[in-house]
């Protein structure tokens, strides 16, 4: 299945198809593509022959045609978070994800759904959850998984001692065999199964041959004795023959058959799944809470897990001390370690659910009676209702927060897939740890205990060869360990091309022999990702990172200072593929704004991160990002800085990206469009000189059409006028006239950004006057713009001239530990950001000085309202509702929660955080007119429908100059800045 179909081959295929394909490596845009498709959340990396995205049925039997004509793999691709590289190859890539995505039925009363593969499961429970239903199995990637990648690996996830896997959910399954031809795989009458048996085509061949296969007695014995004991749940190791056996599928008097047993956990290899009726449950009780057994070690934690799944809880999940000393200083899991009392070894979250506390209460002092009898456990902490989320969290990052190990050496997946039953776990983890001291290696243990199913990492160095011999060798040591306790090799996460090399070992030769028949029954010319359970590559080849011991001896040179994140190579590196930046708005969250909108792979944080690692570490050329490849990727990335919070392991892809575009520009040239946005600040002082001409030119319908045209921003977009004076004009006169207000009060700077000072000059203007009747004694100290404008197209050179600059001459000003206060979110916040990475050595503690007194005006006035220095006192007692919108830095710097807080100072001020992500302008993106339908499809996800159902009354707050003018744009609506909401609100 190694031949490769010619260009005309693939072009005359394009031609056949609704959807989409990439196939031309001339093209950069189709070399990108197949680019990043060359990995998931696995350690392999292999570029596919060829990308599809198809649209519809019809697209998916010509490519089995295609693949069928020409002798190549079809490699069925959901959100790509396979963890044993189940869609990684050298075949041609389907990606589902994009277009399968329809919920088609919903039976409340019989409790089922049918639904397309690409449907994502948490996004199918927020439609079902109305009717008081769920699809019960839960992975830790919920958010972005889809039900299509559930069925190939029979995901379990959380709740599955309670909840099941897929397989036990999946009723029935629509199907394209390997000649295109469709079926539908189900229970099956006597009656029905006999219809089947006579089909005189594929599907009866299937179902004639898997019969006969199952009916023979020697084979029965052979599952039976070699498959995992019935005991354990979680076994997926293999074709799931044993299901069939189990179900009495073959047995003689019995004459029954249900391939979505067998099609459940096989990875893509044996049928093409169109659709699925799925099985739903009841919504859980609507009390829960979380017991936070702490333990002083590992197999102390393991013990204690038997005692506890006799008091039957939902889940008991791991984790162990080397993911919580991760969470220590993160930006988004430090708050999270509230529970956490004194320095545990290990953890594991008991969860109960009830319909009252009460039950909880009596079930968590139940089992923490029998703990401490035990002598198990020495805290017992119960978290209750939504403060369980921020606990689970610290749970569920678990894979992305151990990638921020430092160095080469780091935790891969390998044996975290290996299950046996929980009363074998503390024996068995005792045997794997004696086994990782003969390798002198240290490991992670995480999640699911009460499954018997921990998620064993140990940190190996695949970049070297003794590291990819280790890497072989421990799962080679560990499948006799788990063939020794009747376990499975593989629990969840697949065998995929990690494990299935070791089949064989785990359940024996003779039943591996039955297994390559299945795949020859179903697939007898390997249409369907080849390569994955059975005739497996070895498993330590076609990694991500090759063996080239020196490649870190060749640093990359930047502008920026990535020295804590060890250069930003290893900063790409540390993208896992987890796959976060996948999930919809209907999860919530920031990012990624848009994939959001286009739900393409290639517009995730993972594959920015992926193409750049690919590039700065296989390029010849002197200047690495010097590649048309990597700016078709970025090109979509709005640097919101979501991922700097929201990726588990911190991966920074708008740092990165303002890093590629100042080489970019340096071996290809700035545009003009990218200097003028750079220059803004410069254009919009010039304007100043002639406001009403500049504002008459860019509103006019004629000359604005021109100008628009001429620059390259849509011609629908508004452009942003100047005021009639600029902020700093303004103020001179203002503390003429003001002098004895603005020298007493308390003193604090006011940063006058750029937009403030030009075109939002009255929220500035504003600004002043609130802070001065609330007391205080407002300055404008001498400094430069914010720099934002270059850094957001790239211009870094100019931008960390004017950082150090502006370091240079605040930090005279702030020397007292005054504070400055930001009227603009991506202004101010570059002070606490940026700026700490652009200075050089010498000027990182005055920067870091002025990064702890820089301030959101909201943020100051909340901390001030906290030391009961402004008070409700000061603010109408009127009644108001307000829609809050967050600019992303707030976001992603976690500061957004005093702009609520402060609007709701005023005492019967009503703030309802709008749920959106990113507005979709992102500074000048949205005026792109390349951008401009993305923008506007961003905005359509959550914050224009929430704006224009707001009732007429209902004020709309946002900070960002960006975010208001969107909202106007879109809506025509206007949004206040918190600003202008509290100086009408006080008191005069």
């Amino acid at each position: 299945m190694n031949s490769v179909p010619s260009i005309s081959a693939f072009a005359e295929l394009e031609t056949s198809l609704t959807g989409e394909l990439f196939f031309d490596d001339s093209s950069s845009l189709h070399q990108a593509q197949k680019m990043v498709y060359a990995t998931d959340a696995s350690v392999y990396q292999e570029k596919p022959v060829a990308v599809a995205i198809p649209k519809t049925k019809e697209d998916l039997k010509t490519l089995i045609q295609f693949a069928n004509q020409h002798q190549i793999t079809l490699i069925p691709r959901a959100a790509g978070t396979s963890l044993a590289g189940q869609v990684v190859g050298n075949g041609l890539v389907v990606d589902i994800s994009k277009y399968f995505t329809q919920i088609l039925e919903v039976n409340p009363q019989e409790q089922w759904v049918r639904v397309q593969p690409g449907v994502i499961r948490d996004d199918l429970n927020a439609t079902l959850r109305p009717h008081g239903l769920l699809f019960g199995p839960e992975t830790s990637t919920a958010s972005r998984a889809m039900v299509g990648g559930m069925i190939g690996n029979n995901s379990c996830g959380l709740h599955s001692i309670v909840w099941g896997d897929t397989r036990t959910h999946l009723l029935s399954a629509k199907v394209l065999l390997s000649d295109g031809s469709e079926a539908e795989f189900k229970p099956l009458t006597h009656e029905e199964l006999q219809q089947k048996l006579t089909l005189p085509n594929l599907e009866g061949e299937i179902y004639r041959k898997t019969y006969g296969l199952i009916s023979s007695p020697a084979n029965r014995e052979l599952i039976q004795q070699n498959y995992p004991k019935k005991t354990l749940t979680r076994r997926n190791t293999g074709y799931a023959l044993d299901f069939l056996v189990d179900e009495g599928a073959g047995e003689e008097g019995q004459t029954t058959l249900d391939l979505c047993k067998l099609l459940a956990g096989s990875e893509g290899t044996l049928a093409f799944v169109t659709e699925a009726k799925l099985n739903l449950l009841p919504l859980p009780p609507k009390e829960e809470g979380l017991v936070c057994v702490h333990f002083t070690s590992l197999l102390e934690a393991l013990e204690a897990n038997i005692i506890i799944l006799k008091h039957h809880p939902m889940s008991s999940e791991l984790v162990d001390k080397y993911i919580m000393d991760f969470t220590k200083g993160h930006r988004t899991y430090d708050a999270n370690r509230f529970f956490i009392e004194g320095d545990p070894a290990a953890l594991l979250m008991v969860e109960f659910m009830a319909d009252s506390q009460d039950e909880i209460t009596a079930k968590a002092e139940a089992m923490i009676a029998d703990l401490k009898a035990a002598g198990l456990g020495y805290a017992y902490p119960v978290v209750r209702g939504a403060m369980t989320k921020p606990v689970w969290d610290v749970r569920k990052a678990g894979l992305g927060l151990i990638r921020n190990l430092p160095g080469d050496t780091q935790p891969v997946n390998l044996i975290e897939d290996c299950a046996v039953s929980p009363e074998d776990l503390p024996a068995y983890v005792t045997d794997v740890q004696q086994v990782l001291e003969k390798y002198n290696l240290q490991a992670s243990y995480y999640a699911h205990a009460g499954a018997g199913e921990l998620h064993i990492e140990p940190m190996i160095n695949l970049k070297t060869n003794e590291g990819r011999r280790v890497f072989r060798e421990v799962l080679a040591d560990t499948t006799a360990l788990v063939k020794k306790y009747n376990g499975s090799l593989s629990g969840e996460h697949g065998d995929g091309r990690l494990r299935g090399e070791f089949i064989p070992q785990a359940l024996g030769q003779e039943v591996y022999e039955l297994l390559k028949e299945v795949k020859n029954i179903f697939d007898p010319k390997y249409i369907f990702n080849a390569g994955k359970i059975v005739d497996t590559p070895p498993m330590n080849e076609f990694l991500r990172y090759e063996e080239r011991p020196a490649q870190q001896l060749i640093p990359v040179e930047t502008l920026f200072d990535f020295t804590r994140q060890e250069g930003i190579l290893r900063l790409a590196e540390k993208c896992s593929g987890s796959g976060d930046c996948r999930k919809t708005h209907v999860s919530g969250g920031t990012m990624c704004p848009s994939y959001m909108a286009t739900r393409q792979e290639k517009d995730t944080t993972r594959a920015r991160a992926n193409i750049l690692r690919q590039f700065l570490t296989n390029s010849d050329k002197v200047n690495k990002f010097d590649h048309q490849e990597i700016k078709e990727v970025m090109d979509l990335c709005l640097s919101c800085k979501a991922c700097k919070s929201e990726c588990p392991s911190s991966v920074d892809v708008a740092k990165m990206k303002a890093e590629f575009l100042q080489h970019y520009h340096d071996a290809n040239g700035i545009p003009l469009r990218t200097r003028m946005v750079g220059n803004f600040t410069k254009m919009q002082q010039l304007a100043s000189v002639v406001p009403g001409v500049y504002n008459f030119m860019i509103s006019n319908p004629v000359t604005s059409k021109l100008i628009k045209k001429t620059v390259g921003f849509a011609v629908n977009r508004s452009l942003p006028e100047v005021g009639k004076t600029t902020l700093k004009s303004w103020f001179r006169k203002w503390q003429k006239e003001n002098a004895i207000a603005a020298k007493t009060g308390k003193p604090v700077y006011l940063f006058c950004d750029e937009f403030t000072n030009y075109n939002d000059v009255e929220i500035g203007q504003t600004t002043v006057k609130l802070l001065s009747a609330l007391g205080y004694s407002v300055q404008i100290p001498e400094h430069l713009e914010s720099g934002r404008t270059y850094l957001s197209k790239g211009l870094v050179r100019d931008a960390k001239e004017i950082a150090i600059k502006n370091v240079q001459l605040l930090s005279k000003a702030m020397a007292n530990g005054t504070p400055i206060i930001g009227i603009e979110p991506s202004a101010i916040l570059t002070l606490r950001d940026e700026y700490l990475d652009l200075v050089p050595a010498d000027l990182v503690p005055a920067a870091q000085q002025i990064a702890a007194n820089s301030y959101l005006l909201e943020e100051f006035l909340q901390k001030e309202a906290d030391n009961g220095n402004i008070t409700a006192a000061a603010f109408t007692q009127e009644k108001k509702h307000i829609k809050l919108h967050g600019h992303c830095y707030q976001k992603a710097l976690q500061v957004l929660t005093p702009t609520q807080k402060i609007l709701s100072l005023p005492q019967n001020y009503e703030v309802e955080m709008i749920p959106s992500g990113c507005c979709g302008m992102a500074g000048s993106f949205g005026y792109e007119a390349e951008h401009y339908d993305v923008s506007m499809q961003i905005g359509e996800l959550v914050l224009f429908p929430a704006v224009r159902n707001a009732a007429p009354e209902t004020l709309i707050a946002a900070a960002g100059t960006s975010c208001r003018h969107q909202i106007k744009d879109g809506t025509a609506k206007k949004a206040l800045h918190p600003a202008e909401i509290l100086w009408q609100a006080l008191k005069k």
